[in-house]
């Protein structure tokens, strides 16, 4: 402003301050980098009001997914409380390798049908913010992630967290007609969906908000961060109803600060870097041919046969992946377990990615980065002794994480929300997270979400 109109009382700003009067020095208050004009998507009371709405719609599917997902770990392997993985192993092998071709038969004949006749709904949310205007459609997107949790909960290798994501965003997309919000308002609103998705089911409400400002929408504005926090935090209190307000992974250490674990974190932080490259690679190589049409009905089968029947040897394959990276960060598991986990988990989830089931890969992921961290934590103290393994495999899976996500905030913070632990540690995490990202950027770029994008054809 210049200096003619340095005294004028009223401030033009959206939205408009309560206090019209400048401070004295007539300096402007959106001069902070942060602190934006609303833009396209202004913040308005009806947006407000979705924000609220979807918050609640979300948390509420959350819940519904889980308890389905806990359903078909019940109907699976007898699974009610404690370690899914100990349920899977109290097993047979028959008994593992049959519920999962099982699951290959029911995800096949489910997607087959929902990619024919849905055909013309969209259900990529992070394809629909990127590259769309945020719509998503309801039927699809809810019968794809219901029937991804099914498979999940009968041992399928891939993420639970993509279809409460999915559905978060899919409420915003509705309310977003209902309310008649602009197409700015809707992208923002199903973003924020998305976030809070992720962090009703794993409980880690600013996780999910940085998750939507760092990934979905590459904005820490002011205007992007108020909704994701106020939506992430609805949806997280909401699915308090059914879900446990406790730590995701619980009873981990207060693991203490070392010179061993400081410089083997300079040094992970290159391995996991340039080993999340290669995992990004190969998760975007299954997604692009992934199985289609009729030939999904042999194809799944088979590949989950082939996961089954290495699950006879290692349970631990089975789901997510999430008791294999608790076992990790309470330092449980031989070195050669370790290693073999490590090798087997990235290959088994693109296998099933590429065989056409749709889940998510945030905690296959995690569990990698966890057990990776582990076993080079485990080499690396016959060198320095003194440091616990559940250090390590603290750093190894933020630094997975954050590096394949591309989002080494999001990736520090869900680690730190996810396990309760780790901010004694915080100097090595962010030092491994920053090489590993830096490596992965510089050398190919891709994410695990980018990297799923479908071709521009589909």
């Amino acid at each position: 402003m210049d200096r003619k109109h340095e005294g004028e009382s009223e401030r033009l700003r959206v939205p408009p301050p309560l206090i019209k009067k400048r401070i004295a020095s007539g300096r402007g208050a959106m001069e902070q980098p942060n602190v934006t004009h609303d833009g396209d998507a202004a913040l308005t009371p009806t947006f407000w009001i979705a924000i609220v709405l979807v918050g609640i719609l979300t948390g509420l599917f959350g819940d519904l997914l889980m308890w389905l997902l806990k359903l078909a770990e019940q109907l699976a392997f007898n699974y009610h409380s404690g370690s899914y993985q100990s349920a899977v192993a109290a097993t047979s092998g028959l008994h593992r390798v049959v519920s999962l071709v099982l699951a290959g038969i029911v995800g096949a004949t489910g997607w087959y049908f929902i990619r024919r006749y849905l055909k013309h709904e969209k259900s990529e949310i992070d394809d629909a913010l990127w590259n769309g205007d945020g719509e998503l459609g309801l039927r699809r997107s809810f019968l794809t992630s219901i029937l991804s949790e099914i498979v999940i909960g009968m041992g399928a290798s891939i993420g639970r967290e993509a279809a409460p994501k999915l559905m978060g965003g899919a409420s915003g997309s509705v309310l977003s007609h209902w309310l008649h919000l602009s197409p700015a308002q809707k992208r923002l609103l199903v973003a924020c969906g998305g976030g809070a998705g992720l962090a009703c089911v794993y409980n880690v409400p600013l996780g999910g908000a940085i998750f939507t400002a760092e990934v979905l929408l590459g904005s820490f504005a002011l205007p992007t961060v108020l909704p994701a926090l106020a939506c992430s935090l609805i949806a997280t209190m909401v699915a308090w109803l059914y879900l446990p307000s406790r730590a995701t992974y619980v009873d981990i250490p207060s693991y203490r600060f070392s010179g061993s674990l400081m410089v083997w974190s300079l040094l992970a932080g290159v391995v996991i870097g340039l080993l999340a490259v290669f995992y990004v690679r190969l998760i975007g190589w299954a997604s692009n041919f992934r199985a289609k049409g009729v030939t999904i009905f042999w194809s799944m089968p088979l590949a989950f046969l082939i996961v089954g029947v290495v699950g006879i040897w290692f349970p631990q394959l089975f789901g997510n992946g999430k008791d294999m990276a608790h076992d990790a960060f309470i330092g449980y598991g031989s070195i050669g377990l370790l290693f073999a986990l490590f090798a087997l988990k990235p290959f088994v989830t693109a296998l099933t990615l590429g065989s056409g089931a749709a889940g998510g890969v945030f905690t296959p992921f995690l569990s990698t980065g966890a057990v990776l961290g582990a076993f080079l934590g485990a080499a690396w103290i016959h060198l320095w002794p003194g440091t616990p393994v559940g250090a390590f495999a603290l750093v190894g899976a933020a630094a997975m994480i954050g590096a394949s996500m591309q989002a080494p905030l999001a990736g520090l913070v869900l680690v730190a929300e996810l396990t309760h632990s780790g901010f004694a540690i915080m100097i090595p995490m962010m030092a491994a997270t920053l090489i590993a990202t830096f490596l992965v950027r510089h050398i190919d770029g891709y994410s695990i979400y980018s990297a799923r994008l479908p071709r521009r054809s589909e």
